[in-house]
């Protein structure tokens, strides 16, 4: 399968437009099909496609008033969004929606034209799948502020000013991780919510945190996170703006993605965390290597019970397993090793 595809959503209710696509640009775009412009927004927003076809001959009037919702929202806005309509249509065409896409292809011209455009557009240089990873890169190591190239928690690549403010060793550059600086107990959180970031909807976050810097002190941050590119699988860019010595880091900061900042807030409380009895009796019996039935027979309870208690703790550590549930509890002392 070819990794430089581009994404092109076709808004259609003819199968046979969104068949004879598939057929002639198959090569080059990964095309995917709705028959509502509703249901192509909402599809726009997870795909991020580069491309979106609307086609206003199978669609009704009355639909047609979303389409300017597409260019006015940030995620979609450097999409190349095409009408494709019927001559009958232009007045209209040219008197409400001429300005609300990026062209307007005329169903009197042939098919061949239709595909051609978009074939030249899915070539064109100045692709959405290169907008925000060339912008960022031109300006990486001019930035005054301390800046990071992350996938989910992990560093790709840190400016000078970063390296300059931070304290690592050189020969683990390549295994660093945010949560390395980030002056929290609860580091698994952190992660957690950086991947759902990642993988999320919205463009931008932006929370506040204690980071650990070279001196061994800590520093008051806001930091800020933005995708820098969809094609790339979950890499996004983080900037640090340090606050004055004294500052607090009691002031709501706004956020399109609560769930990055609510990470941080939580990360306070995790001195108050600890297992419930049963939920402690249960990992340190997996902790010796027990198996589910092995559980059910020393404490006397079902197997079932034992899988909800088991998937409660994987739940509440944060983890996607519960190996990793039980690596967790025993870095944080949340269990007895002795006893184990």
């Amino acid at each position: 399968m070819r990794t430089d595809k581009k994404q092109l959503l076709v808004i259609s209710k003819k199968g046979n437009l969104s068949a004879e696509l598939n057929e002639n640009l198959s090569v080059h775009c990964e095309i995917s099909s709705v028959n509502s412009i509703h249901t192509g927004y909402n599809l726009a927003l997870d795909l991020l496609p580069d491309i979106i076809l609307i086609d206003q001959t199978s669609l009704s009037s009355k639909s047609l008033k979303n389409i300017p919702n597409f260019k006015s929202t940030h995620f979609l806005n450097k999409c190349w969004l095409v009408l494709y309509t019927d001559e009958s249509f232009r007045d209209i065409t040219d008197l409400h929606y001429k300005n609300e896409v990026n062209e307007v292809i005329y169903s009197s011209t042939t098919k061949l034209h239709l595909y051609s455009r978009l074939l030249q557009q899915v070539h064109s240089k100045f692709s959405i799948t290169n907008y925000w990873k060339d912008s960022f890169l031109g300006l990486f190591n001019l930035l005054l502020n301390p800046v990071l190239l992350l996938q989910q928690d992990k560093i790709i690549a840190m400016n000078d000013s970063f390296k300059e403010s931070f304290k690592f060793d050189e020969k683990d550059v390549n295994d660093l991780k945010l949560t390395d600086f980030v002056n929290c107990e609860n580091k698994t959180k952190v992660r957690a919510s950086l991947r759902n970031f990642a993988r999320g909807k919205h463009m931008k976050a932006v929370t506040k945190t204690s980071l650990k810097l070279k001196d061994n002190k800590s520093r008051n941050a806001k930091i800020s996170f933005s995708k820098l590119d969809k094609m790339m699988h979950g890499q996004f860019i983080m900037m640090i703006h340090f606050f004055d010595e004294d500052s607090l880091l009691d002031t709501k900061v706004g956020s399109n993605s609560e769930n990055v900042e609510n990470c941080f807030e939580e990360n306070s409380k995790m001195s108050e965390f600890c297992f419930t009895k049963r939920e402690k009796e249960i990992i340190q019996l997996l902790c010796k290597g027990y198996k589910t039935r092995e559980i059910s027979d020393a404490l006397f309870i079902s197997p079932k019970t034992i899988e909800k208690h088991r998937a409660n703790i994987v739940k509440r550590t944060n983890s996607d397993t519960i190996l990793e549930s039980i690596i967790y509890a025993i870095k944080h002392n949340l269990v007895d090793i002795q006893h184990a």
